[in-house]
């Protein structure tokens, strides 16, 4: 019989499968070596980002949190020529990160940046008439019901919806954690599951991902 020693982690299993991407490990150095939160998407998750840009042909993707870059040199890299990228960024610092290494991923081009609070962006957006083939929300929790529904209102029929840290390390799991971050992921959760207009699934590796296609 195994013992505990001996068991492999999922996650680190699935990652042994594949070669370290070098560009990917030198923006997580670049966002460590600044002293900027290490929360960039995992590597599992940033692979499928990029799959399913690639597999729903989307042509405009809308980043709500750019911090280093990370996730959007995933989402990038699944654009077919011709794509955009619209980010949200709260601070100028993170947003002129961000910009540096897509550009050094040779997505210079596509990547629009908007700086400031997230909501105030979208309401933005919503009044420019903007519409969206993809989302990818990683940005403050307290707002991501907000986030959800404004995604709705931006999305092309069949937009894809991806949202992270869904469990936030075992918090939304945990009856005695009820902080308002952790009640916002709650709710973000059950409207993710729940809403008539969502096709969804919740994906349970990592820190977990939601995802859904706009009906």
């Amino acid at each position: 019989m195994l013992n505990q020693d001996q068991y492999f982690n999922q996650e680190q299993y699935s990652e042994q499968l594949y070669e370290e991407d070098e560009l990917l490990l030198s923006v997580k150095e670049a966002i460590r070596e600044s002293g900027m939160p290490e929360v960039s998407i995992a590597p599992g998750y940033g692979r499928l980002l990029g799959m399913l840009v690639s597999l729903s042909r989307s042509a405009s993707v809308l980043e709500i949190g750019a911090l280093g870059g990370y996730s959007g040199i995933c989402l990038a890299r699944g654009l077919a020529p011709g794509g955009t990228m619209t980010s949200l960024e709260l601070k100028p610092e993170y947003a002129d990160m961000a910009r540096r290494h897509l550009e050094r991923a040779g997505f210079g081009g596509i990547a629009e940046y908007r700086t400031g609070p997230a909501l105030d962006s979208l309401a933005g957006l919503q009044e420019e008439g903007r519409t969206f083939d993809f989302f990818f929300i990683d940005a403050d929790k307290e707002n991501y019901p907000n986030y959800l529904e404004y995604a709705i209102r931006l999305a092309n029929p069949g937009a894809v919806i991806a949202g992270d840290n869904i469990f936030l390390r075992g918090r939304t799991l945990n009856e005695g954690k009820n902080g308002p971050a952790v009640q916002a992921m709650r709710r973000f959760n059950e409207m993710i599951a729940s809403d008539s207009r969502l096709t969804s699934t919740l994906l349970p590796a990592y820190d977990g991902l939601a995802l859904a296609m706009v009906k």
